[in-house]
C-alpha cells in the first residue's frame, strides 16, 4: 500500500480528520483521474464488489440538490459506495472505503464519512442504487477552507472527535479482563495504535480486540439504538 502514497502510511492515518468545510472549488481534473485510477485497484479480503461513484453536486441526480443537513459546506464533489445485501458488505465496503479515504488524504484533500446525516434519497438517485444493495456511506471530497464554522466546532465537540479510547479499553490479553500490553505483541503494536486512531460512526470505536497466543480476534462492542438509527449494525 506504501507504494502509491506519497508519504508513511502511519502519518497519513495521523493527518486524517473529519472535514466538514470547503472551499466550493470542484476537483481538478487530473485529481478526478487519479482517484478513479485508485479506485480502479481497490480490493478486500471477502471477495465482494463494491461500487464507487465520483459525483458532482451540481449535475448528479438530474440536477435535483444532493444535502447534508446542513453537516457539509462548499463541497462539490463527493464520493459514494454500494455493495450487494449479502454476508460480509459492510466489513468489505467500510475496507475499501477507508483505504480510498487515506488515499485522498494523501493527495492533501479534505473528507468525511457521512452515515445518516445526508438525504439518502437524493443520492441514491445519483448512486442508481439499485433494491438488493446496500447505500450506507459517502463523503465529500475536495480542497478544505481555512475557516471553520460554529457547526464544526458542535459536532466535534459533540462526538469528542479529537479523542480516542485508551489502548486499555479497547485491546485485550486471553479474555476482556485483562489488558493487553505493548509489551506483549512486538511489532503489531503499530497496526493496533492505527485501529486505535481509526474513525468512526460518532466516534464510538466499536472495536474491540483479544490476543490468544499468536491470535488476534476482533469483536464488536454494539451500542443500543443504533440498528434502528441506521437500518443495520
Amino acid at each position: 500500500m506504501n507504494s502509491i502514497f506519497n508519504a508513511p502510511i502511519e502519518e497519513i492515518i495521523k493527518k486524517r480528520v473529519s472535514v466538514r468545510t470547503y472551499t466550493g472549488e470542484p476537483l481538478a481534473n487530473e485529481i478526478k483521474e487519479k482517484i478513479n485510477d485508485y479506485i480502479a485497484t481497490l480490493s478486500n479480503p471477502f471477495n465482494t464488489k463494491v461500487n464507487f461513484k465520483l459525483l458532482e453536486s451540481k449535475t448528479a441526480a438530474n440536477a435535483a440538490k444532493l444535502g447534508t443537513y446542513g453537516v457539509i459546506k462548499g463541497a462539490v464533489n463527493y464520493i459514494g459506495a454500494t455493495i450487494k445485501k449479502q454476508d460480509y458488505a459492510l466489513e468489505a465496503l467500510g475496507y475499501e472505503f477507508e483505504k480510498l479515504i487515506l488515499y485522498i488524504t494523501s493527495l492533501g484533500l479534505g473528507s468525511c464519512w457521512l452515515g445518516g446525516t445526508f438525504k439518502k434519497g437524493e443520492f441514491a438517485k445519483a448512486m442508481s442504487v439499485q433494491d438488493d444493495e446496500f447505500f450506507p456511506v459517502i463523503s465529500p471530497v475536495g480542497y478544505p477552507s481555512d475557516k471553520k464554522r460554529l457547526v464544526d466546532s458542535i459536532i466535534r465537540f459533540m462526538v469528542h472527535e479529537n479523542l480516542r479510547k485508551p489502548w486499555e479499553e479497547l485491546f485485550f490479553y486471553k479474555n476482556f479482563s485483562t489488558p493487553l500490553s505493548k509489551s506483549d505483541v512486538g511489532e503489531y503494536w503499530i497496526a493496533l495504535e492505527m485501529v486505535r486512531l481509526a474513525p468512526s460512526a460518532s466516534n464510538k470505536q466499536p472495536w474491540r480486540i483479544v490476543k490468544d497466543d499468536n491470535l488476534y480476534h476482533f469483536y464488536e462492542c454494539k451500542t443500543p439504538g443504533f440498528i434502528k438509527l441506521f437500518g443495520y449494525d
